[in-house]
């Protein structure tokens, strides 16, 4: 290794908890990063502040620094901190990126910042709003001026937060990225021609350089995409890229015959939706893999090093030509060198090794793991299944079923409900559902519809005056590929009956569960839906995890929290309830649970996570 890469570190980073007052410099220049002066060389590891309690961001830190890296690479989703028109969050809980940026300062840790506007990363919309969505005049992702005008609002409102905290400000933030993987969208959308996706893209640069995010500048692609995703005069770095050589080639081609050389998003683990095996990636492949970027003076950044957890309804989804949707998983483990919840894997221990054998500042200690703890199984005293929680809503009528977006909710559940005067029987047919469906009829459970297998059918059969019920979950929209700009959820289209549109008085039971909900004692029948709730205690907290093997599919929440999806096909079969959530003492728990068969009303705890072990529903 080039040693000369890491001398303008020395002093900066790792020689003591703070990274040194006043302003600095970071630059491209001849072919290299240059901080103050002096050439340096990016060891990087993404983590995803929103993915991870604040409580737990140190550690976190800590933990990639100890791995031997100095730089954290950091989406911001444009959803997570503006969930409706005009309320925008910088300030609560994990919202806080001034907060994160100054641990990260602290710590010792530049920050690569990758404010998009479009992040994907397995992120709920890629981190669109879904509001967006309700403007028929606004095209998502193109040179569209009411899109460009939302994108101008956010970049400006996040540039408010952020731009004092840019390395020529005194703070952490060396690079910023231009929107992201762009050239993967040119490539799925040669319906566009290719100078209006470059008009695009160019837009973005310029709104982040009037918003005071002054750079420098990356673009993230993989190389053989650069010809759609890359822009004059900002550096190209390469996504997925394990051939020195060609990297080299192709950044040279495109950034003035020169370096620096980067690997923006390297992968030592993978995503992994529901119904699919848990991918792995051995330690050693990781490891041959770094030490090529480190003989060979490329930059790299580890994505992830550390993934968290999509809390709520955080998760997105991608899709193939075998399923319509793949949700995401509520774990965002990616089999990443520090584990879920923060602890050291074989590959960190790996990966650290190697770093100490290359870099010359020092690699700390491994700060202490957070403690585990377990419970006696969590009992669940009160429950209402899901008819009597309807008596309590009042509905939205229409003349047909409204999508998510229409009846101006996002997340969550509806309950579409019609009463049918005439008796009818035969193919209820639903090709609109977006995405997971509970059929009722009387209440007694019929069918369960799912865009995941493309089951869009289920025979029925209605007496008069009986009533058809369906519950429809939105598992997260679309994050990446063509299909990102038809994101509508719940039922988009006509509901069929022998192929016949059944309209007239249909009944909407909006379910955002944007809060924890109060359940009442009243029944609860086996196969409706139902809200559980209960109260533990606990002496010491600690992480746990929840075991919800014998459970169906829904999600929970604790203490207001909600940790997000479970559902028994896996692979995920724990849910994570980091412990800087738990109270000394009494603490409260709510599940609901959308199929309900078979339950016994306690859910235990175990020592490890559960997310490799796949079952039929």
């Amino acid at each position: 290794m080039n040693k000369r890469w890491v001398s303008g570190l020395l002093g900066i980073l790792f020689t003591g908890t703070v990274i040194a007052q006043g302003n600095h410099t970071f630059e491209i220049k001849d072919g290299q990063f240059v901080y103050d002066s002096k050439p340096v060389q990016i060891h990087s590891g993404e983590m995803h502040y929103a993915r991870i309690p604040a409580p737990y961001w140190r550690h976190r830190l800590q933990m990639i620094k100890a791995m031997g890296l100095n730089t954290v690479a950091t989406y911001v989703f444009w959803n997570y901190h503006n969930p409706s028109p005009g309320v925008w969050d910088f300030t609560t809980g994990s919202h806080n990126i001034r907060e994160f940026l100054r641990i990260a300062r602290e710590e010792g840790m530049f920050v690569i910042l990758r404010p998009g506007p479009y992040a994907c990363a397995e992120w709920e919309f890629g981190g669109y709003p879904w509001w967006l969505l309700k403007d028929t005049s606004l095209v998502i992702r193109a040179y569209n001026q009411p899109f460009l005008d939302s994108c101008k609002t956010y970049i400006n409102k996040l540039a408010e937060q952020v731009k004092d905290q840019l390395v020529s400000k005194g703070g952490p933030i060396i690079m910023v990225q231009v929107e992201n993987e762009f050239g993967s969208y040119v490539a799925q959308r040669k319906d566009i021609p290719l100078a209006e996706h470059q008009r695009y893209n160019e837009a973005i640069h310029q709104l982040l350089i009037k918003s005071g995010l002054t750079g420098p500048f990356f673009t993230s692609d993989g190389s053989w995409l650069f010809d759609g995703g890359s822009l004059p005069g900002v550096l190209p770095a390469a996504n997925g890229e394990g051939d020195v050589e060609n990297l080299k080639k192709q950044v040279n081609k495109y950034h003035n015959n020169q370096g620096p050389y980067m690997v923006a998003e390297y992968y030592p683990g993978w995503l992994h939706h529901w119904t699919e095996p848990f991918p792995n990636i051995p330690a050693k492949q990781v490891t041959d893999q770094l030490e090529i970027y480190l003989k060979g003076d490329v930059n790299f950044n580890v994505y992830m090093v550390h993934g968290g957890t999509n809390f709520a309804f955080t998760s997105g989804a991608n899709y193939d030509k075998d399923h319509d949707i793949q949700p995401d998983l509520t774990t965002y483990d990616y089999d990443a060198p520090i584990s879920e919840p923060g602890w050291a894997t074989p590959k960190y221990l790996a990966v650290r090794e190697l770093m100490k054998q290359y870099v010359k500042y020092p690699v700390p200690e491994i700060p202490a793991q957070i403690p585990v703890i377990t419970l006696p199984p969590i009992q669940l005293s009160k429950s209402m299944d899901l008819f009597d929680w309807k008596k309590t809503i009042k509905p939205v009528v229409a003349d047909t079923p409204l999508t998510f977006e229409a009846l101006n909710q996002g997340h969550g559940y509806v309950l579409y409900s019609k009463k049918f005067g005439q008796a009818v029987q035969g193919i209820l047919q639903i090709n609109g559902l977006r995405d997971y469906a509970v059929v009722y009829v009387d209440g007694k459970n019929v069918a369960v519809l799912n865009r995941v297998n493309k089951h869009y059918t289920a025979t029925v059969e209605i007496a008069a005056n009986s009533t058809l019920d369906i519950l429809v979950e939105n598992m997260g929209r679309i994050n990446y590929g063509s299909e990102i700009v038809h994101n509508n959820k719940g039922i988009i289209s006509p509901v069929l009956i022998n192929e016949k549109a059944i309209t007239g008085n249909w009944n909407m039971y909006k379910l955002p569960f944007t809060q924890q909900p109060v359940v009442n004692t009243g029944k609860q029948k086996e196969g409706k839906a139902a809200l559980y709730s209960g109260t533990f205690t606990v002496t010491k907290p600690g992480d746990v995890f929840l075991d919800m093997h014998s459970w169906g599919k829904g999600i929970i929440f604790v203490n207001g929290h909600n940790l997000g999806r479970y559902w028994q096909v896996g692979p995920q079969q724990t849910l994570y309830l980091p412990g800087c959530w738990l109270k000394t003492g009494t603490n409260n728990i709510v599940v609901f649970e959308q199929l309900n068969v078979g339950i016994k009303p306690e859910i235990p705890t175990v020592m490890k996570p559960l997310l490799k072990e796949l079952k039929s529903e």
